[in-house]
């Protein structure tokens, strides 16, 4: 079906835009979509839309309910939310605020109600999806805004994706609702994936009442680490969203923006986080195995509050929000910021570190860090042979070599086994040298394993499902860095001048991996795999991913040796304490 598209234009830093905004999908009623399911269709998790119902109501013992409460935004717009809190009348509640596209209540929509690697329960009904539970924050003193921002559902106007106008309406709602007499006037923001990408948007905005936020997994620069990564365009995630959202009107079509505009422009930029805008007491989380990675782990780096926590672990985001003791821990932040209690918070560890193994296994948890990048890591090179594609600790070979393959089919591969325990836990980088043979572009796609002392890969798992390792993607003709954002440990491309590669030309390129933390024990083996093209596997969202890659008829060549010093640059963490054989690592 043939997509029914408009173009607005749009100032952005000056200068005007025309954006994609595409005919939105009509949310559906409960009776619509149990409709749905008994012709054999699978209604979308997020396409519950009810007809619109403003009632107070007690959902349950203890908890009352304004439904469908509008707000009215500076521009005039008009949207809705759910606001739940104790049924206490005449009392002010501290508020935290669930702002995302995915409808404020689906379990109404749905024949059952639950969240993967959650266990049945677990969450109320009355959670918006991937946000704060009413059905436990109601109970100790807090109330709950699930919020339909503007286009989504029954809001008025049309759907922006992760953008200035958000973050200026979730200002609005904010300012609005410390001034209701039910609040407290101590406002938090929480969620994670799309609702925490929202949330540190609206951060930046610094609305007075804004009292902390918690940024649980989140992607922070749409263009870097979700719509391009490493330049290679990967639209089918966010076409996945598109359909879903429950919108009367439009939506920003980001898919077509990056079809139109694949370089990064003023619009790319409006749509990364104002990272030093963000200077209230912030709580960030990572998932190692998760497509948010990087971009939880930039926020927390670049952010400029004073007050600012980290806690970096192997679980998928879902069993990880709801978790008994996360939840304690995030009750313990909110506690002290929204409600003065003075709970020894301060003394958190301002980063945490979930060291993986091996499966199910963990070589440490929530090992104690002063700081992210950690401050005693010791960057190390494994230098690259094409000889007889072998692997030198520290040492670069003299010799040049090289090796090629055919990226439809093929890939590369290098070992290097470890002589004693190596901690990985950091940003690595792999340095290559590329020729393209046939073509004038070259896609990359970069796995860093880890096999056992008899060969075998051995994964870890996440939500019980096995997760490769480390990844790094890039299109070599995006091969320039950004300046100012790019460090010796972590190449940021710039995406801004289009770099074709010539016949017989060599350029060397550097990869930037996604973050990793993982132990290789002695005798065991890290793997270098690069391909020219995505292998899916079984790890949860890898169905979700569709990248189109761009290799022509082109053959891959890779130089080492010599001049060409081809090598992955990996982040080894030392022991903190050693002594003879004894190691204490934390």
């Amino acid at each position: 079906m043939e997509k029914e598209i408009i173009w607005i234009p749009e100032e952005f830093d000056g200068e005007t835009i025309e954006v994609a905004y595409r005919k939105g999908v009509p949310g559906k009623t409960k009776e619509e979509m149990e409709a749905m399911i008994a012709r054999g269709e699978r209604p979308h998790l997020f396409n519950f839309c009810g007809k619109l119902n403003p009632r107070t109501y007690s959902p349950e013992e203890g908890i009352i309910c304004m439904q469908d409460v509008a707000t009215t935004l500076r521009d005039g717009t008009v949207i809705y939310s759910d606001i739940y809190m104790p049924d206490e009348p005449g009392k002010k509640f501290p508020l935290l605020i669930s702002w995302s596209p995915f409808s404020k209540r689906p379990a109404e929509g749905m024949q059952e109600w639950k969240l993967m690697g959650v266990p049945p329960g677990t969450v109320s009904e009355m959670a918006k999806f991937e946000s704060t539970d009413p059905g436990y924050w109601c109970h100790i003193g807090y109330a709950v805004a699930n919020v339909d921002p503007r286009g989504v559902g029954n809001s008025e106007g049309n759907v922006e994706q992760y953008g200035p106008q958000g973050a200026r309406d979730g200002y609005d709602y904010i300012e609005w609702a410390a001034e209701q007499d039910w609040c407290s006037g101590k406002i938090a923001l929480f969620g994670n994936s799309g609702v925490a990408m929202s949330a540190a948007r609206i951060a930046a905005e610094q609305p007075p009442h804004l009292t902390c936020v918690a940024l649980w997994e989140l992607t922070s620069d749409m263009y870097r680490e979700s719509l391009a990564v490493g330049g290679i365009m990967a639209p089918s995630f966010n076409e996945d969203i598109l359909a879903g959202i429950a919108c009367k009107n439009y939506i920003e079509d980001l898919p077509t923006m990056a079809a139109k505009y694949p370089m990064m422009n003023k619009y790319w930029e409006s749509k990364i986080v104002k990272w030093d805008k963000i200077r209230i007491p912030t709580y960030v989380c990572s998932g190692w195995c998760h497509i948010h990675l990087r971009g939880s782990l930039e926020t927390f780096r670049r952010i400029r509050s004073g007050k600012k926590w980290l806690r970096a672990h192997r679980e998928f985001e879902w069993p990880d929000t709801y978790e008994r003791s996360n939840v304690a821990d995030l009750t313990a932040f909110y506690d002290r910021y929204l409600k003065n209690v003075r709970n020894g918070w301060e003394f958190t560890p301002k980063v945490r570190v979930d060291v993986m193994d091996a499966y199910d296994y963990d070589y440490a948890v929530k090992r104690v860090e002063d700081n992210w990048p950690i401050k005693r890591t010791e960057y190390k090179k494994i230098y690259l042979d094409a000889s007889n594609m072998g692997t030198s600790f520290e040492k670069p070979f003299e010799k040049e070599a090289e090796v090629s393959y055919d990226p439809k089919t093929e890939s590369v591969i290098f070992d290097y086994k470890f002589e004693e325990d190596t901690e990985i836990t950091g940003y690595m980088k792999l340095k290559l040298y590329c020729e393209c043979r046939g073509y004038d572009d070259m896609d990359l796609f970069v796995w860093v394993k880890k096999n056992g002392v008899n060969g075998e890969h051995i994964p870890v798992y996440a939500m019980h499902e096995p997760y490769r390792g480390a990844w790094g993607y890039m299109r070599v003709s995006h091969r320039e860095l950004d300046e100012k954002m790019a460090t010796d440990f972590q190449p940021v491309q710039s995406h801004k001048n289009l770099q074709k590669l010539s016949p017989g030309e060599i350029v060397p390129v550097e990869v930037e991996m996604y973050p990793h933390s993982r132990i290789w024990h002695k005798g065991e083996t890290l793997r270098i795999e690069i391909t020219g093209r995505f292998v899916k596997s079984d790890w949860f969202e890898d169905p979700k991913v569709n990248i189109a890659s761009d290799n022509g008829d082109g053959i891959h060549v890779f130089h080492t040796g010599g001049q060409y010093d081809s090598f992955l640059q990996i982040p080894t963490i030392p022991p903190k304490y050693q002594v003879g054989d004894y190691v204490y690592r934390g």
